[in-house]
């Protein structure tokens, strides 16, 4: 039997380009084992329209998500926390937190823009193949799962 999903949030400064790419990615590959939200440090109003098109380039539609702050989060209880702003998080976060050096493509133009959002979809498909990987390791290790003691 696998394990539950994990709770991942994705983190970046504004929510409008970064962490908003990975929860979408997230939510379309990899919902058998997490699930995904995103958040920034400072809320953004919009989500980037080259973010919009660059993901609708992938066949993933932006119109539902919208940028929340990091504090909009804040109730919600997280396993991992993926952290894209290159800044450090505030602290009482209570989650494992990873870091993603990820150029913020926000002042980018389109073809770099689609780069970031292709080093943001590989990266994505990591962690989905390691949060697999995870989910179907045995929940008891050492309690008879190595070769049969001899007496």
């Amino acid at each position: 039997m696998s394990a539950q999903p994990k709770r991942v949030l994705f983190v970046c400064i504004g929510n409008a380009c970064r962490s908003q790419m990975a929860e979408a990615f997230a939510r379309a590959y990899g919902s058998d084992v997490m699930i995904a939200a995103s958040a920034g440090l400072a809320a953004a109003s919009r989500i980037a329209p080259d973010t919009m098109q660059a993901m609708e380039q992938k066949g993933l539609n932006l119109s539902e998500q919208f940028p929340k702050s990091l504090r909009h989060m804040s109730r919600v209880q997280f396993d991992l926390v993926v952290n894209m702003s290159g800044m450090e998080l505030p602290e009482g976060i209570k989650a494992r937190m990873v870091d993603w050096d990820v150029p913020d493509p926000l002042n980018l133009d389109y073809e770099e823009h689609c780069e970031v959002r292709d080093q943001i979809e590989r990266q994505v498909m990591q962690l989905i193949l390691e949060l697999r990987r995870e989910s179907q390791e045995p929940r008891f290790r050492g309690q008879g799962s190595g070769p049969a003691e001899r007496g």
